[in-house]
């Protein structure tokens, strides 16, 4: 079975990578980075417009397309689907070039930003709609804001109220999930996003940077405030079959991990062969063979000896 079929299945739906991320073109992600420690990322407003310049100039240069963003005081939120397989050369460029810059100015030393990026991929429209709403979002739970399109350094008011002005990000893959079947012109989409937006900010949420699941739950309420007439918010997208693994949903996977934890001793081929999916599983979600033991109930050299031995799936 392909990764399509599993997308179609609703098997994938979002993938979340701390580690060993994915580099494949098409496909959106949302990228979060944070200041080291209790640092922060801006400080003067010409801070925020410095970054807003490396990231114009990073897109064009490695043909990201932008689709959201917010800047946080001491964190960044990104919404991008890029064309070729170049993201981690566009983090790279991006960030590299604002932390230089900022030591610069503030006469520092040592790493602005607290370790590499995070990167979750979002394998299905409504994930792509409710990371957009969720990175909007932000400053009015941070406190800084009552209404988003208040915020100035997000995409939040190019989302609700367009622009006369040309901008490198790219709202209408967005907006054009809220249309209903028969299609809406823009401004009607802007509308639509502003009203669910609205609905959406008296939501309980999350922070995607310190909890899991923060996001699917996010999107199990968010579904409430969803028109039902916008049957195209749940249309599933297919994505090419790159990927490597065909990943289980989250719930399946810790069924089996409770399955293989209740059978510790399990010597049967059917048994090998159950192990070492699920840890070829968690290997693909990021995890260290450390962590894999830990979930499995098992011995880092027991990890080994069956990635070693076992045969291929």
């Amino acid at each position: 079975m392909d990764v399509a079929d599993l997308i179609e299945k609703g098997k994938i739906k979002r993938v979340f990578r701390a580690r060993r991320k994915w580099n494949i073109p098409n496909l959106f992600y949302h990228i979060t980075q944070r200041a080291a420690g209790k640092e922060p990322l801006f400080i003067e407003e010409d801070d925020y417009v410095e970054m807003l310049g490396f990231m114009k100039e990073a897109c064009a240069r490695h043909e990201i397309e932008m689709h959201a963003f917010c800047l946080m005081p001491n964190h960044i939120h990104l919404l991008l689907r890029p064309l070729q397989r170049n993201l981690s050369e566009f983090m790279r460029n991006m960030l590299s070039r604002y932390a230089a810059r900022f030591n610069r100015k503030y006469e520092r030393k040592g790493h602005l930003f607290g370790g590499p990026y995070r990167q979750a991929v979002c394998l299905e429209d409504a994930y792509v709609l409710a990371v957009s709403l969720y990175i909007h979002l932000n400053p009015v739970r941070a406190g800084l804001v009552s209404d988003p399109v208040k915020y100035r350094w997000a995409t939040t008011r190019l989302y609700c109220e367009g622009s006369t002005r040309k901008s490198f990000v790219k709202t209408s893959a967005v907006l054009g999930l809220i249309s209903s079947k028969d299609g809406k012109a823009r401004k009607e989409q802007r509308k639509r996003y502003r009203d669910i937006l609205r609905k959406a900010s008296d939501l309980e949420i999350g922070e995607v940077m310190e909890q899991e699941g923060v996001i699917e739950n996010f999107l199990t309420h968010l579904r409430g405030v969803i028109p039902s007439s916008l049957g195209s918010f749940f249309k599933i997208n297919k994505f090419p079959a790159e990927i490597g693994i065909n990943l289980i949903s989250i719930e399946e996977l810790d069924e089996k991990i409770k399955e293989i934890r209740e059978d510790p001793m399990g010597k049967r081929p059917e048994t090998l062969k159950a192990r070492r999916f699920l840890i070829e599983q968690l290997i693909a979600r990021g995890y260290k063979r450390e962590e894999i033991a830990q979930r499995l109930g098992m011995s880092r050299k027991t990890i080994y000896n069956i990635l070693r031995k076992a045969p291929s799936l």
